[in-house]
């Protein structure tokens, strides 16, 4: 991690020994009492943050913020058909370091129901995924991120971003490298088993593009992350 992040309610009080964060602080970066590190509060200042003093159990920090964050500049939202656990914790990671506005992880006709029930949604795992993706990109701010919804009460909601572009392999007139692209997109992919007919028409009545990446077919994981790198370098953010 780059930067290590905090909620403020935690500032003033000790960080425990236990807390994975002061594991990291005391033995990858190997502060000690008066040692400084990168640190931030989610989606507000980074600043520096000081070791003062090693206690038994826990580490006393303070803390001294830089000016005010910047305004978010993503301009992206993403949304996925609900994949396999492993493969939604990767997501989770690069979709946040890679910079989205927004993550909703939806249900879809041909994914896997017990997805959406497995430990990572049904406890705060997925997000402590966000923070360290956040942490490995040396940001505070987080992504919304939504895994309730399927499909279509999700595209009855997200109807303002400019370009919409659904990945789709089977059915893609053209390269997303072709397209154009506006200040603002949506970008779908779907599910490992991909979009059934209904969730293609679903897409198509709210104007999506059917875009693809080449003729290799990618794991859900490397297709995310390519595809917002392609987005990313279009809108001149890489």
């Amino acid at each position: 991690m780059n930067i290590i992040l905090f909620d403020p309610d935690e500032l003033p009080r000790p960080l425990p020994l236990t807390d994975p964060r002061a594991r990291h602080i005391l033995e990858v970066l190997r502060r000690r009492p008066g040692d400084t590190f990168d640190a931030g509060i989610i989606n507000g200042r980074r600043g520096k943050a000081t070791v003062v003093e090693m206690q038994d159990d826990a580490l006393v920090l303070s803390f001294e913020w830089a000016g005010e964050p910047r305004s978010a500049v993503d301009h992206i939202v993403l949304i996925l058909g609900m994949p396999r656990p492993q493969t939604a914790r990767k997501v989770l990671e690069e979709a946040t370091a890679l910079g989205v506005i927004a993550m909703h992880f939806v249900k879809t006709e041909r994914g896997e129901p017990g997805y959406a029930t497995s430990r990572l949604w049904t406890t705060d795992e997925w997000y402590r995924h966000v923070i360290d993706g956040a942490q490995q990109a040396f940001t505070t701010r987080l992504p919304v991120v939504t895994f309730t919804h399927d499909l279509r009460s999700l595209l009855d909601v997200e109807v303002k971003y400019g370009t919409r572009l659904a990945l789709d392999n089977y059915e893609s007139p053209h390269r997303l490298g072709e397209v154009e692209i506006a200040t603002l997109v949506l970008l779908a992919v779907g599910p490992e088993r991909g979009w059934s007919p209904q969730e293609r028409e679903l897409l198509r009545e709210a104007g999506f593009q059917f875009v693809h990446m080449g003729e290799r077919v990618l794991r859900v994981e490397t297709a995310v992350v390519a595809a917002l790198t392609l987005v990313r370098s279009r809108l001149g953010l890489m």
